[in-house]
């Protein structure tokens, strides 16, 4: 499979590489076919097996001619250098992404819908719970006003507590998502998400880590989000 180097350091001989599946892999030194540097970015071809990477080399060295060092250049033009190739979530967010309170709620619900991977910004969690609780209030008022309308006020509001119901099970997957990407953000393991099962407590806990500001530099989870300063 190819992928790209996340990172990779040198001194503990351990790292990372997204490859085109979209999935992230780790790998250590011995898992290089040769020893070579291994920079942020580099092109690589791998075998993907148990969430590591294998049998990891270079493309560039595989695809280098042998004859090039025996032999003169029969031409003095200088070869096109490679346009780096990028791939998986992280290849995304290298793009121009918009990094609006809205947007973060849209891509939320959108294309992190699964996301339990990678990182969360503070600006994309605030944002995501903003435009949530207005979505809320919303259905909510919607429902109030049928229910009113069917005279259920007085009794059980059916339709309100329907579609209030039907939103909160629509859309905790991406927030569990968000949590565990946002604690990712600050270096910490995304199964503290769990405190959410200690009554009040826990969920005060988890409250207080959303506050913290992003950690500017890449951690096991990826890079610095983007719209970041650093």
């Amino acid at each position: 499979m190819r992928g790209e180097v996340l990172h990779y350091d040198e001194d503990q001989g351990f790292g990372f590489i997204t490859g085109a599946d979209g999935n992230r892999y780790t790998f250590a030194r011995e898992n290089l076919r040769r020893e070579t540097s291994m920079a942020k970015g580099t092109l690589v071809e791998f075998q993907p097996g148990g969430g590591k990477a294998r049998d990891v080399f270079s493309v560039r060295e595989q695809t280098a001619d042998p004859a090039a060092d025996a032999a003169p250049s029969q031409s003095t033009s200088t070869p096109e250098a490679p346009k780096p190739q990028h791939f998986g979530r992280f290849a995304e967010n290298e793009s121009a992404a918009a990094t609006g309170l809205w947007d973060y709620f849209w891509r939320g619900l959108i294309e992190n819908y699964f996301n339990f991977a990678g990182r969360a910004r503070r600006k994309e969690y605030w944002g995501y719970c903003l435009f949530w609780t207005i979505a809320l209030l919303v259905i909510g008022g919607i429902g109030v006003f049928i229910d009113d309308a069917m005279a259920n006020l007085d009794e059980l509001p059916a339709v309100t507590v329907g579609l209030c119901g039907l939103f909160l099970l629509a859309t905790v997957l991406p927030w569990l998502g968000l949590n565990v990407r946002r604690l990712h953000d600050l270096g910490l393991t995304g199964w503290l998400v769990l405190l959410f099962l200690i009554p009040t407590f826990g969920g005060l806990i988890l409250l207080v880590f959303a506050l913290f500001p992003t950690r500017g530099r890449e951690n096991q989870w990826g890079p610095v989000p983007a719209g970041v300063r650093i």
